[in-house]
C-alpha cells in the first residue's frame, strides 16, 4: 500500500511540476521584459513627469519652479516614473504570459468570461486616472494654491508631488473596480442583489472612511473620490440586476 500512494504521489508530482515550470518561466519572462522596460524608460521619465506635473504647474503662478529638497530626490523620482511607466508599456507581455498560462485550463466560455472581465477592470482603472488626473487634479490643486500670496509662495517638491499623484492615481483606478466586483460577487453567488442593495447606507459611511484613507486630509479630495464611488456601486447594483435578469431569462 506504500509503494502505491508513492506512485501516486509521484505521479501527481510530475504532472504538477511541469505546469510550476511553465509558470516559474513566464513569470521571469515578464520580469525581464519589465526591467528591461524600466532602463529604457528612465530616458523619458523627465518628458513624462513634465506632462504628469501639468496640473500643478498650471495651478501655480507662472514662472513657478517646482524643486527638490535632497540631492538624490530627481533621480529617485524619475527612475519611480520609469518603474510605474513599465509596468503600463509591458502590461501587454505580461497579460499575454497570463493569458497563456490560464487559457488552456479554461473552457470557451470561460475564456470569453475571463478577457471580458480583464479588459472591462483595465478600461475602468484608466477611466479612474483620467478623471483624477484630467477633473480632480486641477480642482483641487487650483483651490489649495489658490491661497498663495504675496509674502507666502508655494514651491511644491517634486518628490512629494509624485506621491501624491501616485497615491491618488492609485486610489482612483482602484475605485472606479467597484462595479466588477459587484458583478463578480453576484455572478458567483457569494452575494445577492438585494443583499448588496440593503447595504447602501452602510456603503456611505464607508466610501467616506476609504475615502479619507486614501486621499490626503481634506474634504474636497475625499468627496472626489467618495461620491464617485457612491454612484460607481449604484452602477455595480444596476449591472448585477442585469446580470441576474439575463440568468434567469436564459434559465
Amino acid at each position: 500500500m506504500d509503494s502505491h500512494a508513492g506512485g501516486d504521489a509521484a505521479q501527481s508530482d510530475t504532472g504538477l511540476l511541469p505546469h510550476l515550470r511553465e509558470l516559474r518561466r513566464r513569470v521571469l519572462a515578464a520580469m525581464l521584459v519589465y526591467v528591461v522596460g524600466v532602463l529604457v524608460l528612465m530616458n523619458f521619465s523627465d518628458e513624462v513627469f513634465n506632462w504628469i506635473s501639468t496640473p500643478i504647474r498650471e495651478a501655480l503662478p507662472p514662472g513657478t519652479p517646482l524643486v527638490f529638497l535632497n540631492a538624490p530626490d530627481v533621480f529617485f523620482t524619475y527612475l519611480k516614473v520609469a518603474l510605474v511607466m513599465s509596468l503600463f508599456v509591458t502590461a501587454p507581455f505580461t497579460f499575454y504570459q497570463l493569458w497563456a498560462f490560464v487559457a488552456p485550463g479554461l473552457y470557451r466560455q470561460e475564456r470569453r468570461a475571463f478577457l471580458s472581465y480583464v479588459l472591462s477592470s483595465v478600461a475602468l482603472m484608466i477611466a479612474g486616472g483620467a478623471f483624477a488626473f484630467y477633473v480632480v487634479f486641477p480642482l483641487v490643486f487650483s483651490f489649495f494654491l489658490g491661497f498663495s500670496t504675496d509674502t507666502i509662495v508655494a514651491m511644491p517638491a517634486v518628490r512629494e508631488y509624485l506621491s501624491l499623484v501616485l497615491k491618488l492615481l492609485f486610489a482612483f483606478g482602484l475605485s472606479f473596480q467597484i462595479p466588477i466586483v459587484m458583478l463578480l460577487l453576484v455572478r458567483l453567488d457569494l452575494v445577492a442583489v438585494e443583499t448588496l442593495s440593503s447595504r447602501r447606507r452602510h456603503v456611505v459611511v464607508w466610501a467616506f472612511i476609504i475615502a479619507a484613507i486614501l486621499t490626503p486630509p481634506d474634504i474636497i479630495s475625499q468627496s472626489f473620490l467618495a461620491v464617485p464611488m457612491l454612484l460607481l456601486y449604484e452602477l455595480g447594483l444596476w449591472l448585477a440586476r442585469m446580470g441576474v435578469a439575463g440568468k434567469n431569462a436564459v434559465g
